[in-house]
């Protein structure tokens, strides 16, 4: 099994209930996994005694009070009893066929990095976790959802290896889930796209709870350092660039023609040494 780790918002008002129907629903799964909350934010250190699981409070935080992921992706490689993590974002409801494809690809690959699209959904009332509430969920989701863009991930399953070197990004701002697959790419580790054999709903929210925010959504100073401690648009990855995805026969290799397109930009993002012929070209012109 893995172990399922996430930083929870202050649990107010609808934020406060979306991330009750998550968190419950990750203690559904089965087998149940262990399960980590980070952070002190309102509500935390009581939701985690009443689900019973695990709750470390002490998180690092930048000047505007975020939590440190990079501090968070470290102190969870410490905890887990597991070597297989989970990083899920605690609006995201959680089904059982991620379970099954965590087994599948754990027993194709030792090393790999597991990501998604979401079904975003409006929800606005607590759920009913009583029979059948999965199946219901999904035929919900596929009629009166919408299946998220490539750009935008929030569930990663990934060996604990694979999660070293992490920078001190804000959590819930822009670029840091892009360059999660860039790094994963970058050691040559096997990027899966579950799309097609994994459904998580995303629950529709507002973005009031970011500070100087620029728009309607996470936009502005934090998602501007979040750009650079990922090393700029060149290291900003999609799900287009998976290796991988998961089909009804197995894992199978991946083909995007957007990531074809891209294939330029790609090839100088991937080769360092690259970069350096470029440079010494430049000085000695």
């Amino acid at each position: 099994m893995f172990t399922l780790f996430a930083i929870p918002k202050a649990f107010r008002d609808h934020a406060g209930l979306i991330q009750r129907n998550a968190l419950r629903s990750w203690t559904l799964l089965e087998p149940r996994p262990e399960i980590l909350l980070f952070g002190d934010d309102e509500g935390t250190a009581e939701i985690a005694a009443e689900l019973a699981v695990q709750h470390v409070p002490e998180v690092k935080r930048n000047r505007f009070g975020t939590p440190n992921l990079g501090d968070c992706f470290t102190l969870a490689r410490k905890i887990a009893a597991n070597p297989i993590l989970c990083y899920v974002n605690a609006d995201i409801i959680l089904m059982n066929d991620l379970v099954d494809a965590v087994h599948k690809i754990a027993a194709w690959s030792s090393q790999f990095l597991i990501v998604g699209r979401r079904w975003d959904l409006d929800i606005r009332s607590e759920l009913d976790f009583s029979s059948q509430w999965a199946e219901t969920l999904r035929e919900q989701a596929r009629i009166q959802g919408r299946l998220g863009e490539a750009t935008f991930m929030d569930y990663f399953v990934f060996t604990a290896e694979t999660a070293t070197g992490f920078p001190a990004f804000a959590v819930g701002r822009p670029f840091w889930d892009n360059w999660f697959i860039y790094h994963a790419r970058s050691q040559k580790v096997r990027v899966v796209d579950v799309t097609d054999q994994v459904l998580v709903v995303h629950q529709n929210h507002s973005y009031a709870h970011v500070p100087a925010r620029e728009g309607e959504r996470w936009q502005g100073p934090e998602g501007n350092q979040n750009l650079m401690l990922a090393g700029g648009w060149l290291h900003v990855f999609t799900l287009d660039d998976c290796t991988h995805r998961l089909t009804d026969r197995g894992v199978r290799p991946a083909f995007s023609w957007r990531r074809l397109s891209r294939f330029p930009l790609r090839f100088r993002a991937f080769h360092p040494q690259f970069n350096s012929f470029v440079r010494s070209l430049k000085r000695s012109g």
